[in-house]
């Protein structure tokens, strides 16, 4: 099956295509202090190694806004400038070369300010994220709706937009963001029909790890499979490259991107012998920045190994003293348990290296 997305414009954030037939592009956000350019820049470059495509930083102050122009100096990705309330960091940070920058129209301090930001923006071809939460709907909105519902989120969101287009904007892509998953779908589903700009979805203030990443999952996976959204980020109370994996792993279940490798592991039960989650954990970590696309199983039991992950290009099934490899389906070789960790590994890096081989080999053709 193949997901059908919905048309919007494009635009581009730095070289980074959004919108349009354009990937589902894959962002992040630095959690270091903008204004030390070491710290920053040493986090992007784990980000974009994780596969991030666009990474926002927070703009505090004009010292931050200034430390900009030596982080996208280094950065090999689009550097988006986080701003709230004041619009002199926002044309500030345009000027020390943001890619692009994330506001909200409707509190950045009136009209004349306003209208400053969009002449910068229009002068260094910088795209404007309107950005709009369950916490950032005007007084009035929330008056007539009684609470941030879907429908008042959403009037907020092109109320913004407006701002911006009397103005002769139209540079735009629009979040409206909530950190319940039914208000975050309905408002999305709400604004899809509404307008035509590139959305960028996202929970806001997921929460950790495991609460994080199911509500990240379930909201965004159901506006994806709709054929909703352009840009995403996966927001946890983590490492923000966590954050790349939980969403890369979101668009393969969804067949939408595939980057690097799957890993297929079993729950265990009474029949697991091995220590299969230190296992596990080992082939995750090992894996976590390699490109190829292979489907990797690490079972626990010898007996179903080879079955249940039949299609995984290659797997490793534990047992009492011993354990296998096989590769698709079919058992590759028995080693003694002490020695199935280096054996596994070293045909797995084999595997990628010659796959690797291939990839490039039909890419450059």
């Amino acid at each position: 099956m193949k997901i059908t997305r919905k048309k919007t414009r494009r635009i581009n954030v730095g070289p980074v295509p959004i919108g349009g037939n354009a990937p589902v592009a894959v962002q992040s956000m630095c959690n270091t202090d903008t204004r030390d350019v070491d710290a920053t820049c040493a986090q992007i470059q784990s980000l974009a190694a994780a596969g991030c495509e666009i990474v926002r930083v927070a703009v505090l102050d004009l010292d931050a806004a200034a430390a900009i122009r030596a982080i996208r100096d280094k950065s090999p990705l689009p550097v988006i400038a986080d701003i709230h309330f004041d619009s002199r960091l926002a044309v500030a940070a345009m000027e020390n070369g943001a890619d692009g920058i994330r506001v909200n129209p409707g509190n950045i301090g009136g009209e004349d300010k306003l209208a400053r930001v969009v002449a910068a923006a229009k002068l260094h071809k910088v795209p404007i994220r309107v950005g709009v939460n369950s916490g950032s709907v005007e007084k009035d909105i929330l008056r007539k709706y009684g609470h941030p519902v879907p429908e008042a989120l959403v009037e907020s969101g092109l109320r913004n937009v407006d701002l911006l287009e009397k103005l002769g904007f139209s540079d735009i892509k629009i979040s409206i963001k909530s950190s319940d998953v039914l208000t975050t779908i309905a408002s999305y589903r709400l604004l899809s029909g509404q307008c035509d700009y590139p959305l960028h979805l996202g929970v806001t203030e997921a929460g950790g790890l495991i609460g994080g990443t199911a509500k990240s999952s379930v909201a965004l996976g159901v506006l994806l499979f709709d054929g909703i959204g352009d840009t995403f980020r996966v927001s946890l109370t983590r490492d923000p490259v966590e954050e790349i994996q939980v969403a890369y792993e979101i668009l393969r279940a969804l067949k939408i991107r595939e980057r690097g490798p799957e890993l297929v592991s079993c729950p265990t039960c009474g029949r697991c012998q091995v220590d299969l989650f230190s296992l596990a954990e080992k082939v995750e970590a090992h894996i976590r920045n390699i490109t190829t696309p292979l489907k990797i199983a690490v079972m626990g039991c010898v007996v179903n190994g080879p079955g249940e992950a039949r299609e995984a290009d290659i797997g490793v099934a534990g047992g009492v003293g011993v354990g296998i490899i096989f590769k698709r389906g079919e058992i590759w070789k028995k080693v003694p348990e002490a020695d199935l960790w280096p054996v596994f590994v070293a045909e797995l890096d084999r595997m990628i290296l010659s796959e690797s081989g291939n990839q490039n080999t039909e890419d450059s053709k």
